[in-house]
Parts: structure tokens; C-alpha cells; sequence
């Protein structure tokens, strides 16, 4: 694959159930593609898992620090998910236009409703679903950072945020992670327009 740009220069937004995969195939993205892509650092309150690193996986904030952000208009999503905040801030978004890159967005489904009824806000969508939800408790049970109620709690999302998936009718794509180089070359055909 060339390593032009895509000629859409709009945002992605990739969403779907924790442990789908997203985060390895926006990296794979990344990775081919240099100086093209950018990931958005969100604005968490949950506290970082071993190797996450403060600014670069997430900006670990206080609930405090994230409740300013939010009363003053700061963030172009939020959600909540097990119990702890996220979300994108207009700043992480400017930073990486300014640097003539194109952003992408890992939010959840939350997030995805509240950014496609900003008027300000144009992206393409994409969502990354696992084959099954066994596959996806799999993955979960097998990053061993979770606890049994929280491994319950992101498979009842991800229920939620399957049909979620099946019936909106905001993503360009849906694209199923069950094998990781097939998917890749999905994503990547439709970031490029190359289908």
C-alpha cells in the first residue's frame, strides 16, 4: 500500500466493545502509515493499568480536573464506562490538526452519539466488532487486568454496544476482528478508499 494520504481528511472515529481489538488495529494504522494518523489522548478518571503512561495512553485526571473540563465545554464527548469517566477534549483534536495530521477517535458508543450531533464535527465511522461475544470474554479474561465484576460489566456493554452497531445507522463501516490481518486490510481499504 502506498503511503499517501487519504483524500478524505476527516476524522475517524472507531468504536466498539473493549477487547475487539480497536486499539491494535488503529496502532497497525498508525504504524503503516506515518505521519498521517494520530491518536487522540482521552481524559480519563480510572487509574492507568501497568505500562499506561500519563499523556501518552491517557491523561489521568482527578474527578475533579474532569468535571472543570466538562462545565466548561472543554470535551467534545464524555462517557462513562465502569464506573469511571472519559473523553475527548477539543484541545487533543486542534493539536493534532495543527500538526496537518488526521485524527482518530476511540470512543464508545456514547461518545459516538454525542460527536455525530455536533455540527461542528465531521468524521467517518468505523466499527470494530469481535466474531462472538465468547471470543470477546476470551480477551478480556486473557489481559488479566480486570476483575470478575468488571469483566462482567464491559460484556454487558459490549451486548449493548453490539446492537447498538446493528441498528444505528451512523457507521460507514462494521468491520468483524476475527482475523487480525483481514480486518487490518478492511480498515485500511476503506480509510484509503481503495474498495
Amino acid at each position: 500500500m502506498a503511503s499517501s494520504a487519504p483524500q478524505d481528511r476527516r476524522p475517524l472515529v472507531i468504536s466498539g466493545p473493549s477487547g475487539a481489538g480497536k486499539g491494535t488495529l488503529i496502532q497497525k494504522l498508525i504504524d503503516a502509515h506515518p505521519n498521517t494518523f494520530e491518536l487522540t489522548v482521552s481524559h480519563t478518571t480510572r487509574q492507568p493499568r501497568p505500562g499506561e503512561k500519563d499523556g501518552i495512553s491517557y491523561h489521568f485526571v482527578s474527578v475533579e480536573t474532569y468535571n472543570t473540563l466538562k462545565i466548561n465545554g472543554d470535551l467534545i464527548e464524555d462517557a462513562m464506562y465502569a464506573d469511571n469517566f472519559y473523553g475527548t477534549s477539543k484541545a487533543a483534536l486542534a493539536e493534532i490538526f495543527e500538526k496537518q495530521l488526521i485524527p482518530i477517535l476511540d470512543i464508545d458508543m456514547v461518545g459516538v452519539q454525542q460527536v455525530t450531533i455536533n455540527p461542528e464535527f465531521e468524521a467517518r465511522y468505523v466499527f470494530i466488532k469481535p466474531r462472538d461475544l465468547v471470543v470477546l470474554e476470551q480477551r478480556l479474561r486473557g489481559r488479566g487486568t480486570e476483575n470478575e465484576q468488571h469483566i462482567q460489566i464491559r460484556l454487558d456493554q459490549a451486548r449493548r454496544e453490539l446492537e447498538f452497531a446493528e441498528t444505528a445507522v451512523i457507521f460507514d463501516r462494521v468491520i468483524v476482528n476475527d482475523d487480525l490481518e483481514r480486518a487490518y486490510l478492511e480498515l485500511e481499504g476503506f480509510v484509503f478508499g481503495l474498495e
